[in-house]
């Protein structure tokens, strides 16, 4: 082997699967026994990025030992300070375990010595051995280790991509002249994290200012009379500690280890032991990576060098399509239509699916129909290319398909519902939906069907991919498959659907769910359906107009921030941005850099220096109207449906755990209102001619009326019930004042508290969003808490039930399950707590206007009216109005909103009407 292709990649286990785990802490990713795979699937592909880019001659992985190590010898309370290991990181290291060793990696782990220790030592080794080593990490403490042989190599992380730091990226980083005096630096700064006690009064910035000057601690004491005040007081009175922390934070290169290259070759996976174990981490798309489809070798990449691609291994333990008994018939002839429509007729309910040319509703053809009432038996309808023709094919099933007495089932129903729409036909209720049903019984799961499949019938079915080839430019149409191919694709997706059935139900009734799936989220499937079908009106002339508008006022800002920064930089760019005010203008001497190596400038930050220069100001402005003409004014006119002329979103029922509904492609749930320039794009959603109006009806603080519901707090009870403000009812409490003397100060801290207290917000995140001292921050949550008692019994009760139980659920039986409420670590367990506070209050929030939008529904098929609703964000509907049912529709909007629930509190609804969405706002 030559010099140059001894690469040897060391990776610090524990860093990057602590790295992954946190990554995903808000969003984890579960599998369907319920374990947090987070920590598994972010480390694997961490791994894989290794493998694949950089292609290594030799690589292992290094793990701390579970007991103590020699520093724990030298100071007891290494670590002590940290918190404990989440549960699921615990149960994550023997998976993980199991990947390398059938990944044929070496996995190193040294009693009394932690992972840096091993790969410091390793690394001077192989470096002796004539290796070029990468450390891969993002812990700092490795930069002490870097030479001209040893890298830090950072992975590809959220908004970062990888990064190699070699002795140049140390040096510009920490401001020293080589890398060994990293240890000097945090010596003296100190690590909270690890409980090194370093130097009190010497953070960050002084630290590598002081290195810089005099190279190493002991030179600091030898000319400790450069030194004065505070800072030489505390040099000499914490000299020991100084110099505890040194031999703390240095890295062991002389760990009792041998580097024996063979052991560290880099093989090829074994993939017979790797797949049961991604088999039960529900890897499905990981393992196609890594062990390709048959025939297709391209996927291998470097990870198996020349070697020819292996097939996956068949899947012993569950059923294809090729393993079971079932009988799935090409319907063409007119006497098989007209035999399967009669069949149809007679039956109590039936599977319903469309197979078409593309995904999006819109832009696609529909290429059949499949159905199935019995298990192991489906039917394949083809319908011609010619529109009109297929359209009389689909005609031929409207009677069943409208028929009130059947109930029809399906995979994602709307999209059906929407396909045979824009064919012509309409599909009526009742509806089971099995992603649906399976949203409401495990929210936090995936819902597609071979997901279900494998979860509920241990079944595989045939993946999409292997009809029209993987997802890319170069994926083809269902259109072009023969259709005798897409009759046994079909017929499966329709009999593995109506097999889903039963267990779900089955699940729904488990769990009291079943009025809520078929009272609420069922009906309102067709709600939906018919809001994305009918879309919205946009003006776009307007909109280019407002664009010019915005591109004139971004130029001005882009110059002005120049001209105040004295320079000319990118303002697009959050790293020049973070270096132009932390480092030329120096903002803020307490800025840090993330562990990306550059200064955090994200709107939350940036917010609580907008008082310091008004670049700041500006930076955000520009920052708000680049997004604003970006994500809406320049891109949505581009989505309006050329065939309607309209825009049209598609709502999720299957998305946010809550039970909130989501909007996407375009999301027009996330158009900015507060900022003057966000309002403006509400002008731009207009009705479609003079007869019609634009009507807004939005539910008044409904989720501050569900905490009084819900803690049946008198002081909160009576504010609503007597109809006061109640954010100034709440200031008054608080601030000691009668509701008269009330300032705009005191009620906007109070409308903050009010909310904040709803998603279970600290002491510190109150005084980080109001920009007040923490103290000042806790003392309006004691006195809020204090003088709303009912609202603290009702956190504390939230909380008790979801350590009780697992979970958390609404008044209508809505579930939110909390697995790490339990946790011994605080950051894991106070996501889950605050959770467990705000699922049962968004989560009824997200199911009463749900039950407004059907009965809203309900009561204009009833009068026979032809106005539409088109529109809901949040807590707001939209509705398009002919001039002369407005009254009419005023009413029931309202009388449907207000009584969607029975509180202790009354509902109430703001409501305007006008040309477009602002007028009506």
């Amino acid at each position: 082997m030559s010099e140059k292709e001894k690469k040897l990649f060391l990776l610090d286990a524990y860093a990057l699967i602590f790295r992954a785990y946190y990554a995903f802490i808000r969003n984890p990713r579960v599998n369907s026994k319920g374990l947090n795979t987070s920590a598994i699937f972010g480390f694997t592909n961490s791994l894989l990025e290794v493998l694949n880019k950089e292609n290594p001659s030799h690589i292992a992985v290094a793990f701390d030992p579970s007991g103590p190590t020699f520093r724990n010898e030298l100071y007891e309370a290494y670590k002590a300070n940290r918190e404990a290991t989440p549960e699921d990181i615990k149960k994550a290291v023997p998976y993980i375990k199991k990947i390398l060793e059938a990944f044929n990696i070496n996995i190193i782990q040294v009693d009394g010595y932690e992972a840096d220790d091993v790969v410091g030592t390793l690394s001077r080794k192989a470096a002796a051995e004539g290796f070029k080593t990468f450390m891969v990490t993002p812990d700092k403490d490795y930069a002490q280790l870097v030479t001209e042989h040893t890298l830090m190599y950072k992975p590809k992380s959220a908004g970062n991509e990888i990064e190699e730091w070699g002795i140049d990226e140390i040096r510009k980083k920490f401001g020293v002249e080589n890398p060994g005096q990293v240890i000097d630096l945090l010596a003296l700064w100190g690590d909270s994290a690890d409980n090194i006690p370093g130097c009190p009064g010497i953070g960050e910035k002084r630290a590598k200012d002081i290195i810089s000057k005099y190279g190493s601690i002991e030179n600091v004491y030898a000319h400790i009379d450069d030194f004065s005040g505070k800072q030489k007081e505390n040099l000499i009175k914490y000299k020991d500690q100084v110099e505890l922390s040194k031999k703390l934070v240095t890295i062991n290169i002389n760990v009792p280890i041998e580097f024996d290259e063979k052991l560290f070759l880099h093989g090829s996976p074994d993939l017979e032991k790797l797949q049961p174990v991604f088999e039960e981490l529900e890897f499905k798309t990981l393992w196609e990576k890594i062990a390709g489809k048959p025939g297709n070798s391209a996927t291998q990449g470097s990870l198996f060098g020349d070697e020819e691609a292996t097939d996956i291994p068949s899947r012993s333990s569950k059923k294809t399509i090729n393993e079971t008994s079932h009988q799935y018939y090409l319907v063409e002839s007119q006497q098989a239509l007209d035999a399967l429509a009669a069949d149809l007729s007679v039956q109590s309910e039936f599977c319903i699916d469309t197979e078409t040319s593309a995904i999006d509703v819109w832009k696609n053809e529909l290429v059949g129909l499949s159905f199935s009432f019995k298990k192991g038996e489906a039917y394949y309808v083809p319908v011609p290319k010619d529109k009109k023709e297929a359209q009389n094919i689909v005609g031929r099933f409207a009677s069943v398909l409208q028929d009130k007495k059947i109930l029809k089932i399906g995979q994602n129903l709307k999209y059906d519902y929407l396909m045979l729409k824009r064919y012509g036909t309409d599909i009526k209720g009742p509806f089971f939906d099995t992603m649906v049903a399976h949203h409401l019984v495990q929210p936090g799961l995936k819902h597609n069907m071979d997901f279900l499949a494998e979860t509920y019938l241990n079944y595989t079915p045939v993946s999409i991919e292997e009809l029209i080839g993987a997802k890319g430019k170069n994926q083809g149409s269902m259109i072009n498959v023969d259709k005798k191919i897409v009759a046994e694709y079909a017929g499966e997706d329709a009999d593995i659907t109506f097999q889903l059935k039963e267990p779900l139900l089955k699940e729904l009734q488990k769990y009291n769910m079943t009025s809520l799936f078929q009272d609420i989220e069922m009906p309102l499937l067709k709600v939906l359906a018919e809001m994305e079908y009918t879309g919205v009106c946009l003006d776009t002339g307007a909109l280019k107009e407002y664009a010019k508008k915005l591109q004139k006022r971004i130029r001005e800002l882009e110059a002005q921030i120049e001209r105040e920064a004295g320079t000319e930089f990118n303002v697009s760019s959050p790293k020049q941005v973070g270096e132009v005010l932390f480092e030329k203008m120096k903002i803020d001497d307490k800025a840090k850099k993330t562990k990306s190596g550059q200064y955090s400038t994200n709107e939350e930050i940036l917010q609580k220096l907008r008082d310091r220069h008004p670049i700041v100001e500006h930076i955000l402005e520009y920052r708000g109207l680049k997004k604003l003409l970006n994500t809406y004014v320049e891109a949505l006119p581009k989505l309006i449906n050329k065939e309607t002329g309209r825009l049209h979103t598609s709502f999720n029922q299957a998305v946010v755990v809550t039970g909130r509904l989501s909007s996407s492609n375009p999301n027009l749930q996330n158009i900015p209102i507060r900022e003057e320039e966000g309002r403006e794009m509400r002008k731009a959603f207009v009705v479609s001619d003079d007869d019609h109006l634009f009507l807004s009806a939005d539910y008044s603080q409904v989720e501050l009326r569900l905490m009084a519901h819900l803690s049946e707090d008198k002081n909160l009870l009576e504010a609503f019930n007597r109809g006061e403000d109640i954010h100034a009812a709440t200031a008054a409490k608080i601030f000691k004042v009668e509701v008269d003397k009330v300032t705009p100060d005191m009620r906007r801290k109070a409308k903050t508290a009010n909310f904040g207290i709803i998603y279970g917000i600290s002491a510190f995140g109150l005084s980080e969003r109001l920009n007040i001292p923490r103290g000042e921050a806790k003392e309006i949550i004691d006195e809020y808490f204090q003088n709303f008692p009912g609202v603290r019994q009702y956190i504390d009760r939230a909380i008790k039930q979801a350590r009780e139980k697992g979970y958390v659920e609404t008044m209508f039986g809505r579930r939110r399950y909390l697995p790490d409420i339990n946790s011994r670590n605080s950051v894991v367990r106070g996501v889950a707590e605050r959770n467990a506070i705000n699922a049962p209050i968004q989560g009824a929030a997200a199911d009463i206007i749900k039950k407004a939008m059907v009965a809203v529904d309900r009561a204009f098929e009833q009068e026979n009216l032809k106005s539409k609703m088109v529109l809901q964000v949040h807590d707001e509907l939209n509705f398009e109005v002919l001039k002369s049912e407005a009254d009419t529709v005023k009413q029931i909007v309202k009388k449907e909103m207000e009584s969607a629930v029975s509180l202790k509190v009354p509902l109430e609804v703001d409501m305007g009407i006008g040309k477009n969405w602002l007028e009506a706002h």
